[in-house]
């Protein structure tokens, strides 16, 4: 292969960099063409509406289905007896526990909208009416929706195990331990302390959260479904109705947009569950006012940083405290915590660091993963923490941020090694690209050589 056969295929091989590329599937969202969930018909198909709580917190006394039974076009209704292991197990496959979340409430719900009773039905009319008809005896129980609030002595207990927190390897939160930080702060010649808060976000797709579970003539399960995850959501829910993976066939497609909010593995297993007690095909698709209502979103975050800091620039020590509302349930929130205190403390060199991160209980809808989950929320408040520093020293924000910058070979609080930063170089062509002109001592730097001085 001579030369220009070699640039041939190096300039085939990077055809996309630098041009804009047509979507796959964008000429069928323009021309109306793309099939989405709520497209998909099948002969004999049932309509699977949920019965909720309408209580944030309570327990279940009694159901009632005798009028919703008299609803013309009532087939059936399910129950957490019909539940093979009635226990979501969304976080178990990467080794997170405890198992939380029943699919369908048993004794107490603990949120408002929490799935209690499924009901299945000749069309969708039929099923909301025979849902609505539904007679629930609950008995409601003391609520709690502050974090800080549910983490005091005396509050409404929202888990099984007792606490209103997650346990990390023992600890009542995922904690990061690096050099000394009261040393640093003592050393420091600023202190700069702030609160900061996020509150929940709705991920709000153009399609809401759906899927159509339909019996096969080999015994197997079809189910169209618009998650994120389609082989996550396939182990999971062979997982809750205990049967061998390959007795389940998963088909993904258009998501309608996820976000993050499309990995939960709601729909799917109880909608396979009624497809295989009924033998016919089922749709189970939440209304926008169920998907705002009780599909799970972004967690509320409270983050407290202190920070110790030089005359000239230097963060020698850093303190997080960090708050996350995991709602009613895990969902995929401790998880969020660990992302979280291994960013906590920023792409910034730092001696002494800090940081603890509380996985919270609350009486909420529960909360799971958003675009960065954990993380977006940690780099919010530690880039505004970097302006109140530049203000508090008298420096130019760019320059805070330059002097503090990782550098490869760093050790981060976590323990881990710096590689490939690019961080100083980053910033560099971001000052350069907004007209910010940076004095030559900040141009020198680089990722390599934290003195200065260019690479190579």
């Amino acid at each position: 292969m001579g030369a220009k056969d070699v640039e041939k295929a190096i300039e085939k091989k990077h055809n996309v960099v630098g041009q804009s590329v047509l979507r796959r599937d964008g000429l069928g969202h323009v021309t109306g063409k793309t099939v989405f969930i709520d497209d998909l018909k099948f002969p004999g198909m049932l309509h699977l509406k949920m019965v909720r709580s309408p209580l944030h917190h309570a327990k279940i006394k009694g159901i009632d289905f005798s009028e919703a039974e008299k609803t013309p076009g009532f087939v059936k209704a399910l129950t957490y007896k019909d539940v093979p292991k009635n226990i979501y197990t969304i976080l178990c496959l990467i080794g997170v526990g405890p198992d939380d979340e029943p699919v369908l409430a048993q004794d107490r719900v603990r949120f408002k909208g929490e799935q209690i009773a499924a009901i299945l039905a000749e069309s969708e009319e039929a099923a909301l009416e025979a849902a609505a008809k539904v007679k629930l005896d609950l008995e409601e129980l003391p609520a709690v929706f502050d974090m800080e609030e549910a983490l005091k002595p005396g509050a409404p207990i929202v888990t099984d195990w007792g606490t209103n927190y997650f346990v990390y390897e023992g600890h009542h939160c995922r904690r990061v331990r690096y050099g000394d930080v009261e040393k640093g702060f003592a050393e420091a010649d600023f202190i700069v302390e702030e609160r900061y808060s996020t509150s929940p976000i709705e991920h709000a797709p153009t399609e809401t959260t759906a899927c159509v579970a339909k019996p096969e003539p080999d015994g197997r399960i079809t189910v169209y479904t618009n998650t994120q995850a389609i082989f996550f959501s396939l182990d999971n829910a062979a997982l809750i109705l205990q049967v061998p993976f390959n007795k389940l066939h998963f088909v993904g497609g258009t998501v309608g947009g996820g976000f993050g909010g499309k990995v939960d593995v709601i729909t799917e297993p109880i909608a396979a569950l009624a497809a295989m007690k009924t033998g016919r095909p089922v749709k189970y698709k939440y209304s926008r006012s169920e998907e705002m209502q009780v599909s799970s979103t972004r967690s509320a975050w409270i983050i407290y940083i202190k920070d110790g800091v030089t005359k000239d620039g230097r963060i020698i020590a850093r303190q997080v405290t960090s708050y996350a509302d995991a709602g009613a349930y895990n969902r995929h929130t401790p998880y969020a915590v660990t992302k979280h205190a291994a960013n906590a403390a920023g792409p910034y060199a730092i001696p002494n660091v800090s940081i603890d991160v509380h996985c919270v209980y609350t009486n909420r809808q529960p909360t799971s993963a958003f675009r960065g989950f954990g993380v977006t929320m940690a780099s919010f408040a530690l880039e505004v923490q970097m302006d109140k520093i530049a203000e508090t020293v008298g420096l130019d924000p760019w320059e805070i941020r330059l002097i503090n910058a990782y550098r490869n070979g760093d050790i981060k609080p976590h323990r881990k090694v710096t590689e490939d930063a690019t961080l100083v170089e980053t910033i560099q062509a971001a000052a350069e690209l907004v007209g910010h002109e940076l004095p030559d001592h900040l141009k020198a730097m680089n990722s390599w050589d934290r003195n200065g001085g260019k690479h190579g």
